[in-house]
């Protein structure tokens, strides 16, 4: 009779699958239990840029580009219209205070100056006629006068012969009243001359005084009209270079407009445009430095302009003393621009990373520098080479500076 043999392994064969699952579970449980939970990435050591955290002079100056302009430029507009007759000075040629540049006519300015001149000479007559018979007038009242004065003294001569006969009653009374008549009648007409020829010597004198002060406003108008006549000949209004001309032989210029402009090169301005990041921090005075041919040369603010286009606006800087040799209209200088003193700080390098994080955060290595975490910054002021760091890293730390973009959103890096 045939024996059952006993399986005597203590596990079955059946029961090895069981296991290997229970296993896989574990691993994944510890594995989920004891991983990084940092979102990871995976970078190339040498191709990203890592620099040291410092503590170090901090100069707060900005780099700009600035442009040469003379000191000052002077515009010349046409002061009276007219059709260019002549160009006498070409564009870039140096210039004195009163040089013809170029030469305008104007026919109607013409007529205008022919009609006041004759109207000028027919008010002169006019007044001279009027002053000869206005003599003549005062002559014929000073012989009236003189006559009357003269027959006056002989009706009183009578007057007083025939009281005396009267009082003596040698003569009739008819004849000494009629003498008497005659005398006092004398004496009225004389008064009334008096008058006549004072009242005629104020109007002589109102009317030579309003025909004279209307004279000499024509030949004030006939001046200025003269005067227009000179402004068309456009002139040089200081010492200079003709930085441009806008006038062509035949043209039809405007009154007031522009057709040039003089440059005043006894000294240059520098002029540059500044981001509006700035705005609040740039005022006069302000020194700013370049380098040019092994030397450096000072400036200063001296204007600011308030407008703003396109996220930039303008400054003037100007000379503090030296200037370059043989400098030019239009050069360009690389020029630090000094915003406040130096001072110690924390400091990292600019680099890419800026870009995508906006100072906010950068990625820090650890001592041994096998990986590098995501951390928190706040960033201060700026120039051209650091970064002045406020809070978040500390002297001797290593941080990662160049471009972030690679990198995602994870927050290590492991090398």
């Amino acid at each position: 009779m045939d024996r059952k043999i006993e399986d005597k392994r203590w596990i079955k064969p059946k029961h090895w699958k069981y296991i290997a699952g229970v296993i896989f579970i574990l691993v994944v449980a510890l594995a989920f239990v004891f991983r990084d939970p940092m979102s990871t990435y995976r970078a190339d050591m040498e191709k990203v840029t890592v620099e040291t955290v410092k503590y170090d002079s901090f100069q707060d100056y900005i780099r700009i580009v600035g442009f040469v302009e003379p000191i000052s430029t002077i515009y010349m507009d046409a002061i009276e219209g007219g059709i260019v007759e002549e160009i006498l000075i070409e564009e870039g040629s140096f210039v004195h205070k009163g040089d013809v540049i170029v030469q305008l006519s104007n026919n109607r300015l013409n007529l205008d100056i022919l009609n006041s001149e004759a109207s000028l000479a027919e008010k002169s007559n006019f007044l001279r006629e009027t002053q000869i018979n206005m003599e003549q007038q005062k002559l014929l009242l000073q012989r009236d006068l003189i006559n009357q004065e003269y027959d006056l003294i002989q009706k009183e001569r009578a007057y007083d012969q025939n009281k005396s006969l009267y009082e003596e009653e040698l003569i009739a009374r008819e004849d000494f009243l009629q003498s008497k008549e005659s005398y006092e009648m004398a004496m009225k007409l004389r008064e009334l001359t008096l008058k006549r020829n004072e009242q005629d010597s104020i109007y002589r004198k109102n009317q030579i005084t309003k025909i004279s002060l209307n004279l000499e406003n024509m030949e004030k108008n006939l001046e200025l009209i003269y005067q227009r006549k000179e402004n068309l000949n456009i002139k040089a209004p200081v010492d200079g270079q003709l930085g441009f001309l806008d006038a062509e032989l035949g043209q039809s210029i405007a009154s007031g407009q522009r057709i040039g402009q003089v440059n005043v090169l006894t000294s240059y301005k520098i002029k540059a445009q500044i981001d509006e990041h700035y705005i609040d921090r740039i005022r006069r005075e302000l020194a700013a430095t370049f380098e040019r041919q092994s030397d450096t040369f000072n400036l200063k603010v001296n204007k600011v302009y308030p407008e703003v286009r396109n996220g930039k606006f303008d400054i003037d800087l100007v000379f503090m003393d030296k200037q370059p040799d043989n400098i030019r209209t239009g050069q360009s200088y690389q020029i630090s621009l000094q915003l406040g003193v130096t001072m110690e700080a924390v400091l990292i390098d600019r680099g890419g990373f800026f870009q995508s994080t906006g100072g906010q955060w950068v990625y820090v290595l650890s001592p041994d520098e096998t990986f590098a975490t995501k951390r928190s910054i706040r960033i201060g002021r700026q120039n051209p080479r650091y970064y002045e760091v406020l809070e978040g890293l500390e002297p001797g730390e290593k941080v990662v500076t160049s471009s972030y973009e690679a990198f995602g959103d994870n927050e290590k890096l492991v090398f």
